[in-house]
């Protein structure tokens, strides 16, 4: 018995500590619903600016994107080649719940879009304990660099591909059918490329955590450059129009951000390089 008592001890140290992980996660997990629950509930209530101005905004020949190709259309000397001068297509709504769970759907992932610092923040605390006093300080202001690179893709997804989209969707002619779009489509729409955009633009985040893990290299990176090439303009026709303008406007950050994080590789890896060899 006096032999096994201390195997018993560290097993139920292991316990304790795996216990208090979960419990850490339950937390961490708690408090982002919170925080994305609290960004909901301030969109819901601002109903008719969240609709009218923001969602909606994309439906009007004034929306700012439209103004802006406008005017690089006249500017380039392509008259109103680029203009948008009439929306064809009009929403409606088919369920009795049609427009509630619209407004639902749409505040839920506002709320996550608003409070997307703070959520990273939580999974930022939960994995921090587990990192060394060096590898913190390697990973300061990845919160703050994070949030920016999500805000910088939402807003190009809503300013740029959503438009587009919506646009060629929207007055794509088939016989004599009309355009009659659900306006839960057209919300899913908006909300499936703006969230895919943000999440795309993590991409030198993910790979600067995966550099330090040593799961990836800059040369890795390199020799699958064409293969990403490829990947991207397959993933901008996917989500654009199928015409050539669309698509560059959509793989030419995407590119830079590849670009980019291969530059974030090869710094980690050199940081690493002398973090094993602090003498040479």
């Amino acid at each position: 018995m006096a032999l096994d008592q201390p195997e018993d001890e560290n097993l139920q140290d292991v316990e304790m500590g795996f216990l208090d992980h979960l419990e850490e996660l339950r937390k961490r997990l708690f408090w982002s619903a919170a925080f994305i629950l609290t960004g909901g509930i301030a969109l819901f209530v601002s109903k008719d600016w969240l609709f009218e101005t923001v969602l909606f905004g994309p439906r009007r020949t004034d929306f700012i994107s439209f103004r802006g190709w406008c005017w690089i259309s006249n500017q380039i000397g392509a008259g109103d080649a680029l203009c948008v001068r009439e929306i064809n297509y009009e929403l409606i709504n088919t369920t009795m719940l049609g427009n509630f769970s619209t407004h639902i759907l749409v505040s839920a992932i506002g709320g996550f879009i608003l409070s997307f610092p703070l959520v990273f923040w939580q999974g930022w605390l939960f994995l921090r304990p587990a990192l060394k006093d060096r590898e913190r300080q390697a990973a300061r202001g990845i919160g703050l660099s994070s949030s920016l690179l999500f805000f910088l893709g939402v807003a190009f997804g809503y300013l740029i591909i959503a438009p587009l989209s919506l646009q060629f969707l929207g007055n794509y002619e088939l016989g004599d059918v009309q355009a009659r779009i659900s306006v839960m489509s057209y919300m899913k729409t908006i909300a499936s490329i703006t969230m895919a955009a943000g999440l795309i633009f993590q991409l030198p985040v993910v790979v600067y955590f995966l550099s330090r893990a040593g799961l990836i290299t800059p040369e890795i990176l390199k020799s699958y450059r064409k293969h990403a090439l490829v990947g991207i303009l397959v993933i901008a026709a996917v989500i654009t129009p199928p015409d050539v303008t669309s698509q560059l406007l959509v793989a030419m950050p995407v590119l830079i951000l590849y670009e980019i994080s291969i530059a974030i590789s090869r710094r980690v890896v050199k940081r690493k390089g002398k973090e094993s060899n602090p003498d040479e």
